[in-house]
């Protein structure tokens, strides 16, 4: 679990934490979660972070970072072959959000505004804050569009560093997508245990 924030004043209205996940859909890697409160100024050009070009993206995952309250929360691909990949994503989300309110102590958010169509709501025993899930919510609300950004820049980074320990797999390009490159490599190596051998091209691929 890991997690930062920047400290500033909120109002006597409450404030609403965004959150968005990275990496549902890859062979290997965690998936990672992220929770924001905007601060007073928000970044111009917020949007879903899939939209955003790279260079966009890390510009604006900065500016959030400087200027916004944030956490993130982590599970490993070990956890996601456990639990599965839905209950992961929930329990990423979960530890973001917790590591975001610890932080800010006796603040508590009016609602946690989740993209997608699921929250963790009665998912996970710990999730403990009114929550509203919205379809396409990281590019409509800026407060997930800022969530949806660091969230992926954060896995990037980390699967660029796995990358140079299990350079045959391309990772710093694929991110752990199952690309051709990184099928191949899969082909050839076989799985790591940052692979999720839950996964039915791994698990396939693992019993050759």
């Amino acid at each position: 679990m890991l997690g930062i924030t920047h400290k500033f004043a909120f109002g006597a209205k409450g404030f609403a934490i965004g959150v968005d996940e990275a990496g549902r859909g890859p062979l290997a890697g965690p998936v990672v979660a992220a929770a924001v409160v905007l601060g007073d100024e928000i970044p111009p050009g917020l949007d879903d972070s899939k939209k955003l070009s790279a260079r966009r993206r890390a510009v604006l995952d900065e500016a959030i970072r400087g200027s916004c309250c944030w956490a993130v929360g982590i599970a490993e691909a070990d956890e996601i072959d456990r639990v599965n990949i839905l209950q992961a994503t929930m329990l990423a989300m979960t530890r973001a959000v917790a590591t975001l309110t610890q932080a800010l102590a006796a603040a508590e958010p009016c609602e946690v505004l989740i993209d997608g169509n699921l929250t963790p709501h009665a998912r996970v025993p710990e999730w403990r804050w009114q929550a509203r899930a919205i379809v396409g919510g990281d590019g409509s609300e800026p407060v997930i569009s800022a969530a949806s950004i660091v969230a992926k820049e954060w896995r990037d980074r980390i699967m660029c560093e796995a990358a140079r320990e299990f350079p045959q797999y391309g990772w710093e390009r694929n991110k752990g997508y199952g690309s051709a490159e990184h099928m191949a490599a899969l082909r050839e190596h076989g799985p790591t245990p940052l692979h999720r051998r839950s996964f039915a091209p791994v698990a396939q691929l693992a019993l050759l």
